[in-house]
């Protein structure tokens, strides 16, 4: 069977391994999950309750016009609700703007390494990828690329912060490197861990209401996915001008995200005692995994998210990771990135334990 030639071209995204498949495969009985950024403390109490107050309704399709999610969004970010499209998750509301802009005949622009599906969903519309040479964000190289070809890109992608490094970028100078791109250029901020970077530095916090107000052509996404812990439920939403998201209404199927995952969402967005939590382990906890680099003589980048990536330079990261494996400890490896690293999700202290002694004595032997 003939498929369209833009497939032979484009890789498969590998998500972070299975609980229940590391399980099986490797006979291990507790496994530690710290692959995919999901929230080690599981799911708001209050997201819960929401949840089993609506299952009955599973049968039902849901609210399309998704009204009381989009209030709850619109009040905490002082945006209207027309300013809001809501995906099941993030990445969803990423494919209605690049189907929105990119063709065959442009291009779009993106960091060295980044969160992978930006050029996935991009290749399927035949469009040409711009990358820094720089693995992470370098607006420098970012404005000499996008000066040198001003006329064919047409998106812009800005990881703040960035997946799956960790980096992120100051306010101010995001805001100057908007300024310098024209108006029907899309520059899409992929804010999934903002709210990591917000409470860990101040100089790093993006507010949606004051990008779409100065910035037309500027595209806000956010998830339930990393703080909320929502994963399961896929759900995220964009906040951008009216203009973009009228457009984005006219690509997005009909009862595109479940009954449970709106009223859940809804919920979590009143869990402030569930995020407090999370926020403040992320963070104490992360130190650690510092201090456990600087132990080892590992490489890393400071993050403002909630996981931290390891770089080796002798070791292997796909040995190590392997050798995790067998522990029953599943990180990221990125050699699907082109790196010799693994990415590592800051879990509760007993999860971190458990890794710093696992690896130390993997690390010290391989």
């Amino acid at each position: 069977m003939k498929f369209n030639e833009f497939l032979d071209n484009l890789s498969t995204y590998e998500p972070g391994k299975d609980i229940e498949v590391v399980a099986k495969e490797y006979g291990v009985k507790e496994i530690i999950k710290l692959a995919s950024n999901e929230n080690p403390f599981g799911v708001p109490s209050k997201a819960i309750k929401a949840l089993e107050e609506n299952v009955f309704k599973a049968n039902l399709y849901p609210d399309d016009s998704m009204v009381e999610l989009k209030s709850k969004l619109a009040q905490k970010y002082s945006v209207l609700n027309e300013n809001i499209i809501i995906g099941a998750g993030s990445d969803q509301v990423i494919e209605f703007a690049i189907h929105s802009k990119l063709n065959s005949k442009n291009a779009f622009l993106q960091a060295g390494v980044t969160f992978a599906m930006y050029e996935i969903y991009a290749k399927q519309c035949g469009s040409k990828c711009y990358k820094t040479q720089s693995i992470t964000h370098d607006l420098d190289e970012f404005k000499a690329l996008y000066e040198s070809h001003r006329d064919e890109i047409k998106i812009i992608f800005l990881c703040l912060p960035n997946n799956p490094l960790g980096e992120c970028l100051d306010k101010d100078l995001v805001l100057e490197f908007i300024r310098g791109v024209d108006k029907d250029c899309l520059i899409i901020i992929d804010a999934a861990y903002n709210e990591f970077a917000s409470f860990k530095d101040s100089k790093k916090h993006l507010e949606p209401k004051d990008l779409i107000k100065s910035y037309e052509n500027v595209l806000y996404l956010g998830t339930f996915s990393k703080l909320y812990g929502l994963g399961g439920l896929r759900i995220g939403y964009g906040i951008a001008s009216k203009e973009i998201i009228s457009a984005f209404y006219k690509l997005r199927a009909p009862f595109n995200v479940s009954n449970l995952a709106l009223k859940a969402a809804v919920a979590a967005l009143d869990d402030d005692e569930f995020s407090k939590k999370t926020l403040e382990n992320n963070f104490s906890q992360m130190e650690l995994f510092k201090d456990f680099a600087k132990k080892y003589d590992i490489k890393f980048i400071e993050s403002y998210t909630n996981f931290i990536t390891y770089f080796f330079d002798e070791k292997n990261s796909s040995v190590l990771c392997e050798e995790l494996l067998k522990k029953g400890i599943i990180v990221r490896n990125l050699k699907s990135y082109g790196l010799n690293a693994m990415r590592i999700t800051i879990g509760t202290p007993y999860q971190n334990e458990r890794f710093f002694v696992e690896f130390g004595g993997i690390y010290s032997m391989v």
